[in-house]
């Protein structure tokens, strides 16, 4: 989860539109996906998973799924004024007790419903462990970002095209229960494909990570479009391509087979313009910022959410409680070693018990989804 380099999207941007302007089969038309966005709120809310959960899994598996906590948590980001969070599945739990899985994100639904909260569902994702494993997860590694966060598939799945087919199930198992769920707003199917996790991972990633994920990348959007969703699909741009006029085939495929178009940016507000402004230049269709917000980079809800909501672009910041994931840390601590909490969190808004990290920044946040008047 790096910050987009704006020459790098911009480029990346232009080539993709050069090519051939054909939709793959079933991608909502422009219109379509415009006249949808014009019915939803503006969607704004957090990357959210609850402060008892390391990962996905310590989340999702019956032995530690944690309704209480979310429920209470939930209620924190009602009073903000969020109308959506961004939440991320994983296979294995599926694969464990598919109907003890979908049983879970049906009661999930339910309390950010109760919340008056819409959910944007993160079918795969590619960020951190590559070798996740089912049952008690091990305790947080101190003072490190994300230090249990698992990939889903893993590096195994990953590298074998049967285990990849596999998958379809998943895929369309989960999106095909919710299908016409109105409490679902929109389907993420791969968050950072391509990460290879060079920081932390990296010598256990695959020497062609990109090209398996492009794969199943394109497989997850043939296997979720089957079941014909009433919600968009999408998958968002990430990273620095490295001046890429080659522009890896991933990055094509990631555009061209999305409804509406998202994007993850941790810089300032001037980057975000700029990307922003590129981006509509180039794409008649909805945008949304699936991560943003980190303080020691320059990316903060002042000015970057007045900015979103001024263009009525969809902003979903990273993190919201600090908790087992610890994300108040930055990435950082993987290579450096930390021994006390920073003094300027990374990500995230409030402490354990509710109270915001900062009061000045949550009235900010209030004042700008219109919940403070």
């Amino acid at each position: 989860m790096k910050n987009c380099i704006l020459a790098v999207v911009l480029v990346s941007i232009a080539w993709c539109c050069a090519i051939a302007d054909d939709a793959p089969s079933g991608r909502w038309s422009e219109q379509r996906a415009n006249e949808w966005f014009a019915k939803q709120p503006w969607l704004v809310g957090c990357n959210y998973i609850p402060s008892s959960a390391i990962n996905q899994l310590e989340m999702w598996q019956v032995e530690t799924f944690d309704l209480k906590t979310i429920d209470r948590e939930l209620g924190w980001a009602e009073s903000l004024g969020f109308t959506s969070i961004r939440v991320f599945l994983h296979h294995l739990p599926w694969e464990q007790d598919s109907l003890g899985f979908l049983q879970r994100i049906e009661q999930f639904l339910a309390v950010a419903d109760k919340h008056k909260i819409g959910v944007m569902l993160v079918v795969f994702d590619a960020v951190w462990d590559p070798n996740p494993k089912p049952g008690k997860q091990h305790a947080p590694r101190p003072h490190v970002h994300n230090s249990g966060w698992v990939q889903s598939p893993g590096a195994d799945v990953l590298s074998d095209p049967v285990k990849l087919d596999a998958l379809k199930p998943y895929v369309q198992g989960v999106v095909g229960e919710f299908k016409d769920d109105r409490r679902v707003q929109v389907w993420d199917l791969f968050n950072e494909p391509d990460n290879p996790n060079t920081n932390s991972y990296g010598k256990q990633e695959l020497p062609n990570k990109a090209e398996a994920a492009r794969q199943l990348l394109e497989k997850t959007f043939a296997w979720a479009r089957e079941v014909r969703p009433s919600q968009p699909l999408t998958s968002g741009i990430w990273r620095d391509f490295g001046g890429f006029r080659e522009s890896p085939p991933i990055f094509q495929s990631m555009l061209t087979n999305s409804d509406v178009i998202s994007f993850h940016n941790y810089s300032r507000v001037e980057n975000v313009k700029q990307e922003v402004e590129a981006i509509k230049q180039k794409f008649n269709r909805p945008v949304i910022c699936t991560e943003y917000m980190a303080r020691p980079l320059g990316s903060t809800f002042d000015p970057v959410l007045g900015y979103l909501k001024s263009q009525r672009i969809g902003a979903y910041c990273w993190g919201f409680v600090d908790g087992k994931s610890q994300t108040i840390y930055p990435w950082e601590t993987w290579a450096n070693t930390y021994t006390a909490k920073p003094e300027t969190w990374f990500h995230d808004i409030f402490h354990h018990d509710g109270t915001p990290y900062s009061s000045k920044e949550v009235e900010y946040i209030r004042r700008t989804t219109g919940q403070s008047l």
